[in-house]
């Protein structure tokens, strides 16, 4: 059962919302994926949502250009976390994209992450999903261990200078 929904208003923004599924796979997260307007199919989103809630979702990303209303829109419908992917554009670079999910009213919380930061979104998914998951806690604090290692080095033969990745 999904336990994550990543909802983009339309297919432009796949690109930039896959890391986020990827980043969940790395942490054996089940999560679906969703196309749905908040502008053109408001209605069908809703349903969605609520939908969702019923089936186990626990955390919404939704990615948005532009006006980017999707995750003020999903937050408007449900108590569960939502985090806000601003995607990038070519009017005005994500500024627009930003403004519009991190300037919501008060009583309707959407966390923000960086433009097109869809890795950022999962990781916080993670992490809010470690709360109640001590094997998932775990697996985060392993990660958060490995950003402070050395890059891994790599040799064809032992007496090759390594190459090292990063």
């Amino acid at each position: 059962m999904a336990k994550v929904a990543i909802v983009m208003g339309s297919k432009s923004d796949l690109k930039v919302m896959e890391p986020a599924r990827l980043t969940l796979q790395k942490f054996k997260i089940k999560s679906e994926e969703r196309i749905i307007s908040a502008h053109r199919n408001p209605d069908k989103l809703v349903a969605y949502v609520r939908e969702a809630e019923k089936k186990g979702i626990e955390v919404f990303i939704a990615g948005a250009g532009k006006a980017a209303h999707l995750p003020g829109v999903i937050a408007a419908h449900t108590s569960s976390p939502v985090i806000g992917v601003p995607v990038e554009t070519s009017d005005l670079g994500g500024m627009d994209s930003l403004l519009s999910i991190v300037q919501m009213p008060r009583g309707v919380p959407v966390a923000t992450v960086a433009i097109n930061g869809s890795q950022n979104a999962a990781l916080l998914a993670v992490q809010i999903l470690s709360i109640k998951d001590k094997e998932l806690k775990k697996k985060f604090e392993e990660y958060k261990k490995s950003l402070a290692e050395p890059p891994k080095k790599k040799t064809e033969e032992k007496d090759e200078e390594p190459i090292i990745d990063g």
